[in-house]
């Protein structure tokens, strides 16, 4: 078999296994909704300055809401395959862990469109929890971002899909 006959089940890869953008016409323009999660862990003193809102940038969790949703709104910049999408909703949430000294991020994005949103949702929140070292970074740079990942989507032909362990 030669790569040019071999069925991929990436769907950003052709017959040939050249990358290309997925043709979404002949789909149904549906709701589509998607929450993605992460978070950030950080010295005790630095999450006091966040929960406090008594950083020298300002209101940390503040900036990291603007950015998170103006990331969502250029995920088809940032993201090569994307197709770009009308949102018609992005709403950012944090939860500060005292016990764990992190915030964690979560974030919702939703369209009416013939693909689905989780790419909006994942890059809102990464760059939220980016926008956050980027403002706590002068006082801890050991600043560990992680655990990013898609918590739910809605709609579309696949369905329903909810993380093993998400509420």
């Amino acid at each position: 078999m030669t790569s040019s006959t071999i069925e991929s089940p990436l769907t950003h890869f052709d017959a040939g296994g050249q990358a290309h953008m997925v043709d979404v016409a002949a789909k149904e323009v549906t709701l589509r909704v998607a929450r993605a999660g992460g978070r950030i862990t950080m010295m005790p003193t630095t999450l006091a300055l966040v929960r406090d809102g008594s950083a020298k940038k300002g209101d940390v969790l503040g900036i990291a809401r603007i950015a998170a949703i103006q990331a969502s709104k250029q995920t088809a910049h940032l993201i090569p395959l994307c197709h770009p999408l009308p949102l018609t909703r992005v709403a950012v949430a944090f939860e500060i862990d005292e016990a764990a000294s992190a915030v964690a991020i979560e974030v919702t994005a939703e369209t009416r469109a013939r693909t689905g949103v989780e790419m909006e949702a994942l890059t809102a929140a990464a760059t939220g929890l980016l926008t956050i070292y980027d403002m706590c970074k002068a006082v801890d740079r050991g600043m560990c971002i992680g655990e990013i990942r898609l918590l739910e989507k809605k709609g579309g032909k696949s369905g329903h899909f909810k993380a093993e362990g998400v509420a």
